[in-house]
């Protein structure tokens, strides 16, 4: 076993592990040097450590970050073959270089987009070879950083602010990238060019630093040595195998940690990044002039004038966040301590709603309350909330701590107003209707503050939400509304994955359960937020439709505006005896569409159209309804990879099917293979006229590639309670290729007739519901459950 990974283990010591392993390869990588080019080659070229590597700093699995210095690009030339044969032989035993040759006059120029080259510079030091070249260009390099430090420092920024976007701009990842998240090891090495290229000091932080360092080396080589390369996610399975019994106390040590990181870094960045004469400095001072009794402005940042009176008066730290929510100013990290300090001892007595709400009610409440959060001013404010504080709940959908996707969810509640996402603009009208948004925002505060407690969470968060409001005395009006928002916060979800949104069943029954529009209103917004605080693909355009279709459809049955349930014979021929579900969930042009495509079946037996919809596809078939016509179509589909995310039945009353299918491309095959649209079209029409028998093509179809996946609890629930006219499948299991043909024809099969099919995923769970009928009615009780244990076997993938 190597030693070095004994002692580590052993000692838990990752600065004295990867201290070991850089001087191990420095021995390597010289002794192959010197056999590879021999002394003489040598003194026209020279290899030095950069990056991690060159700060010494090499951890089990990383890249060994080389660069051969060489007097001038011919010399580079030369030496081609031979650094070739040399790579090899770090390969062959055992290290995996990243490497790069340049001129000294390459390194003292600013390397337009690869300012990584400059950085890594930063941390250069001599392996071997010509070491009077080496000397040349570190003799060099300070007068380089001197003249060219604003430019690199405005690079170093938009390459942080891009890593910190693409992370979403939080630590509270529930399973985090120690290296590249914010507050992870990227951030230690930024503080740490950051001190180089600008003499930024570490202060009072220096030693919680120097912590959290060791914290966070000695997760990066768990996870490296867990996984035998350079892996840094810090899952679920390298929680537990790190922390033993209790991983959630560890976690929070984890976040506590990186929080610390992370603003030191941003604090550092924000500080030595902006040229004093910019435009963002003078938009920056520009905020000065919000500066008034109680707080100043300075450069951007919020001071409190009289900070001892802090600790007193829990009013005034009230106003300072209400200040923040309402003009986004973010607070000093002076000011932080003082709140801080002052969130142990200060008093609060008098009623705090009207305080509160004054900061829930405006647009930069998340702002606010994340701040509440790091000084722990919300949870002195809220104790309730301090339980799902940096709560991990392993789940493979949702991607944040409890505490954050609630916080999220704020901020996408106050930024749907300005959304430029047209699918989010009636939302968010309706977020400007709304006529006590604190309420609402309350409600999501305390919406999950119930996880992780044991009980049902709703339950639990309803008994705590009781505390917090009777303490903070907020009017009964407004607790009944937020009793019932945390109540049935998953209902419009469950609603839109499990029913028809389009039949008027499923809108009475939501309609029942709301009773008047304003709760209607706020539970359409809070399902909005809800979800889009999951995950940033969790609200998909489909859902987004889904969840607007369940509004309106909730809404007008509350107004009284109902709609037959089937379409007269006085509507044109193709609309004939069609669900009036379909006029609600097509736009005039699509139905103007299908109308086209009508044309074209009095022609001929079978109409296939395919599209283009963004990064999905859509297909409409149209074709006289026989037995297994679904299932041929999804298999057909499902034999040329595609994923399947949406589907659509309709029959009229002449008998023919409407039926639409929409997927995805994963391997982007129509998108590069000309003609391969018009084979799917082709095969599809001979499957759908018999030609083809699809069993054929889906055992052709090649093996899906394996991954890990979760372990999903298969479900098959029968409803015959919720629609006047079909018997409801609930299914739920594992998503793969296939499912949805070997379901269909699990129903055609047993001769039912599919009404209506509903597909949603999340993560790897196939959540599918099926509107089904037998000779035209509802299926008994026996029949009902003869065809769900047929469909836990299809499920399963059995014959």
């Amino acid at each position: 076993m190597d030693p070095i990974r004994e002692q580590f283990f052993a000692a838990g010591d990752a600065l004295e592990a990867i201290r070991q392993r850089s001087e191990a390869v420095d021995q390597a990588v010289a002794g192959l040097f010197h056999a590879a080019f021999g002394q003489g080659a040598a003194s026209g070229i020279a290899l030095l450590a950069v990056g991690g590597y060159g700060r010494r700093q090499l951890f089990p699995f990383s890249d060994v970050d080389l660069l051969f210095l060489v007097e001038k690009q011919s010399a580079a030339a030369a030496a081609r073959d031979s650094i070739a044969g040399y790579l090899r032989e770090l390969w062959d035993g055992g290290m995996r270089a990243s490497q790069s040759v340049h001129t000294p006059a390459d390194c003292v120029s600013i390397a337009q987009g690869n300012s990584e080259l400059n950085i890594s510079l930063l941390d250069a030091r001599y392996l071997a070879g010509d070491r009077t070249l080496f000397e040349r260009l570190d003799e060099r390099l300070p007068s380089f950083y001197t003249r060219e430090r604003e430019g690199l420092l405005r690079s170093l920024a938009q390459l942080t602010r891009a890593r910190y976007a693409k992370h979403g701009d939080t630590i509270y990842h529930l399973e985090p990238n120690i290296k590249d998240t914010p507050g992870g090891v990227r951030d230690l090495h930024l503080i740490g060019w950051l001190s180089q290229l600008a003499g930024a000091a570490d202060g009072d932080e220096g030693q919680q630093l120097s912590e959290a360092e060791r914290f966070l080396f000695a997760i990066r080589c768990c996870l490296h040595y867990f996984n035998e390369r350079d892996n840094n996610l810090l899952t679920f399975e390298h929680q537990q195998r790190i922390a033993g019994d209790d991983p959630g106390a560890w976690m929070r040590d984890y976040y506590r940690h990186v929080r610390l990181v992370y603003r030191l870094a941003a604090r550092r960045l924000e500080e030595t990044s902006t040229p004093p004469h910019s435009l963002f400095t003078l938009f920056r001072d520009r905020k000065s002039r919000l500066s008034n009794a109680d707080f100043a402005v300075t450069r951007g940042l919020l001071y409190v004038r009289h900070p001892d009176a802090l600790e007193s008066d829990a009013w005034l730290a009230l106003r300072l966040f209400e200040f923040i929510a309402r003009h986004g100013v973010p607070a000093a990290p002076e000011t932080e301590r003082r709140v801080a300090k002052a969130a142990l001892t200060v008093r609060l007595e008098r009623p705090l709603w009207p305080a509160v709400a004054a900061i829930l009610r405006l647009p930069g409440a998340y702002q606010a309350l994340d701040t509440m959060r790091e000084t722990g001013l919300l949870a002195r404010v809220f104790p309730e909330y301090a339980r799902i504080d940096c709560l991990v709940v392993p789940d493979f959908y949702h991607r944040y701590t409890v505490d954050e996707h609630s916080l999220r969810a704020i901020k996408t509640l106050h930024e749907l107003p300005a959304s430029p996402d047209p699918m989010s603009r009636p939302f968010g009208e309706l977020m400007q209707e709304a006529d006590r948004p604190e309420v609402l925002v309350f409600a999501l505060l305390f919406h999950d503050v119930g996880k992780g407690s044991g009980r049902d969470h709703v339950e639990e968060g309803l008994d705590l939400a009781e505390q917090a409001m009777a303490r903070i005395e907020m009017p009964e009006p407004d607790r009944e509304m937020v009793r019932f928002l945390i109540r049935h916060h998953l209902d419009m979800s469950a609603t839109m994955t499990s029913r028809d949104v389009a039949d008027p069943d499923t809108a009475r029954a939501m309609a029942e359960q709301v009773a008047t529009l304003e709760r209607l209103r706020n539970l359409t917004l809070m399902t909005y937020a809800d979800i889009s605080a999951v995950n940033p693909e969790a609200l998909t355009p489909w859902r987004k439709d889904l969840l607007w279709q369940l509004y309106v459809a909730t809404h007008n049955q509350l107004t009284r505006e109902m709609e037959e349930e089937r379409i007269g014979a006085e509507a044109p021929a193709l609309l004939r005896g069609l669900p009036t579900r379909y006029l609600r969930t097509h736009t005039p042009e699509q139905i103007a569409g299908h109308a086209r495509l009508a044309e074209l079946y009095a022609e001929r037996s079978v109409v296939v159209s395919l599209a283009r919809r963004h990064s999905l596809y859509e297909l409409v078939v149209l074709a006289a309804d026989r037995p297994f016509l679904f299932a041929s179509l999804a298999g057909t589909v499902s034999s040329f990879a595609m994923n399947i995310v949406k589907a659509e039945a309709f029959s009229n009353s002449a008998g023919m099917v409407l039926d639409t299918l929409v997927f995805e491309d994963p391997n982007r095959s129509l998108e590069l293979n000309p003609g391969e649209d018009d084979r799917l079209r082709s095969t599809l029409e001979m499957v759908l006229s018999g030609k083809i028998d699809v069993r054929e093509l889906l055992r052709k179809r090649p093996a899906p590639a394996s991954s890990r996946r979760p372990q999903i609890a298969r479900q098959v629930a029968i409803d015959n309670e919720h629609s006047a006219n079909d018997t409801i499948y609930h299914i739920i299991t594992e998503d793969r290729p296939g499912l949805l043909y070997d379901l269909a024809s699990t129903f055609s099969f047993n001769q039912c007739d599919i009404d209506v099919v509903l597909i949603d995923t999340e993560a790897h769970k196939a959540i599918d519901v099926f509107y089904v009928r037998s000779g035209g009615r509802k299926l008994d009780a026996e029949k009902a459950r003869q065809v769900a244990g047929e469909l836990e076997r299809a499920c399963a993938g059995e014959e």
